[in-house]
């Protein structure tokens, strides 16, 4: 049995920033639990050819470590885990490792939190307070193909690479044109043949990714106020690039005509370019950034299929336009369930589970608390992913609202149930008329039982900082008075 005051779920980004702002707030009774081996979360998880960020390297970082060493304007996969890595320890932040979370259940009698965990050494925690840092994009989402178990060669999600598949010459298939895939594409053609199922075209912006120099990382380790004018001047760019994802009708059609070129720019075959040119409106799906995917399409290498894969009979894969494409491995590049998270079925409250609270979509107050949840904090979830800017600003502002409510509370924190409801209905406002939901495009923004806005924040970073910085505690109900015996 281990008692702390906080258990924290997940080391990734949101579970090393939880612990860090625990420890500046004066809190030591804190557990980090993390499933895999170590810390990372979708960096450690995702090693595909290509991987890297689309934030500027410079902003995709705690404001606490500032990074001198990030290789270029955009860091690699490996370089982000390995700076999650470094700030664990700068911290002295050591998660217990291989501990699964089994189950999270309520103690009504003894106000705590009661955690069961699996792996190699299970255990009992409770805990006064529980913070799920468990991220939102975790559990890769598998087509329901027809056939698709019958596939005889290599096959798997881009999320769990098989780097021991042997692709060098092989004809590959990849189901999926989003975020992932436009950046393993171009990867997988400098080795082999591929075959691309695109179900629907994304707006495309340059990326225009450059190296930082050997002395340009020295002036930054040697001048921590230029690095942090930097990080400011990153931070002003993506506001001013929410804009054009939200619908302003003047941004948006600046950004449009920029993906328009770039794609005209690249793609010379008419055909081509039109199968790839995006029917609805831009900041529907999420924008994605690149300067190689275009060319690798315009190659010989690259064959695009402008259809979904609807059947896999052996090797041969049929497209939903009848096509039928023969493959040698198949990467499925298809996203994740990004709307039903995983960990809510392990989580019991008051009166049922987290999935069931959230059998309508996720809801929150400020995207952090939950009612029928005490002292629950959940960081990454509802509402609080952008499409414009670096998700790490946002868990820095959630964990610092967790402190403080921390801070200031007498007792057990329940949310109410109508500040919950009231700022619901603030999201849906704010994103009623924004073209994540009037665009004419399927994202994994909205969740599809409800037809509301679930994961993204509809509004800027510093619209989130101040939404938050402005919660008086009048978002919980008073707690009970505690009488003893007459």
């Amino acid at each position: 049995m281990t008692r702390v005051d906080v258990a924290i779920v997940g080391a990734g980004f949101a579970g090393i920033g939880m612990a860090m702002a625990l420890r500046r707030a004066g809190i030591e009774s804190f557990v980090v639990l993390e499933r895999a081996a170590s810390v990372g979360g979708t960096w450690r998880d995702n090693t595909y050819p290509g991987i890297a960020c689309d934030v500027p390297s410079h902003l995709y970082g705690f404001a606490a470590h500032p990074n001198p060493d990030w290789s270029g304007l955009y860091a690699r996969g490996d370089e982000i885990r390995g700076y999650l890595e470094r700030v664990a320890e700068a911290e002295g932040i050591s998660p217990r490792f291989d501990t699964p979370l089994l189950s999270a259940r309520w103690d009504e009698a003894g106000d705590v939190w009661r955690l069961e965990t699996g792996g190699p050494a299970p255990d009992a925690i409770e805990a006064e307070v529980l913070v799920l840092a468990c991220g939102r994009l975790t559990e890769p989402s598998i087509p329901d193909v027809p056939g698709l178990e019958s596939f005889p060669g290599p096959l798997f999600h881009s999320a769990r690479w098989n780097h021991d598949a042997a692709l060098a010459g092989r004809r590959i298939g990849v189901v999926g044109t989003g975020a992932s895939a436009v950046q393993l594409v171009p990867e997988l053609a400098r080795i082999a043949d591929v075959t691309l199922f695109q179900r629907t075209p994304a707006w495309i912006v340059p990326r225009r990714a450059h190296a930082y120099s050997s002395e340009d990382r020295a002036r930054f380790a040697a001048s921590p106020d230029e690095l942090l004018r930097l990080r400011v001047a990153l931070n002003a760019e993506g506001e001013e690039r929410f804009a054009s994802r939200s619908g302003d009708p003047d941004a948006a059609g600046r950004a449009t005509a920029e993906a328009r070129a770039h794609l005209e720019s690249h793609i010379s075959d008419p055909v081509l370019r039109a199968q790839l040119t995006p029917d609805y409106a831009f900041g529907c799906k999420r924008v994605l950034l690149s300067d190689d995917f275009y060319p690798a399409l315009a190659s010989s290498r690259v064959r695009l299929e402008p259809s979904a894969l609807s059947a896999v009979e052996g090797a041969t894969l049929v497209a939903a336009s009848g096509a039928r494409h023969e493959v040698d491995a198949l990467v499925l590049a298809t996203g994740f369930a990004s709307t039903r998270q995983p960990y809510a079925d392990l989580v019991h409250g008051e009166s049922g589970t987290l999935a069931e609270h959230w059998s309508g979509g996720m809801t929150s107050f400020g995207s952090t608390v939950v009612s029928g949840f005490p002292n629950l904090f959940v960081l990454n979830g509802p509402n609080a992913s952008l499409g414009h800017s670096s998700s790490v600003l946002m868990i820095e502002e959630q964990a610092e609202y967790a402190v403080r409510v921390l801070a200031r509370r007498e007792g057990v924190l329940r949310v109410d149930p109508a500040a919950e409801r009231a700022y619901s209905a603030e999201i849906d406002r704010a994103a009623a008329s924004t073209p994540w939901l009037t665009g004419g495009c399927r994202n994994w923004y909205v969740d599809e039982r409800t037809g509301r806005l679930a994961l993204l924040w509809p509004g800027t970073v510093t619209a989130f900082h101040d939404r938050l910085a402005g919660a008086d505690g009048s978002e919980f109900l008073p707690a009970p008075v505690k009488r003893g015996p007459s």
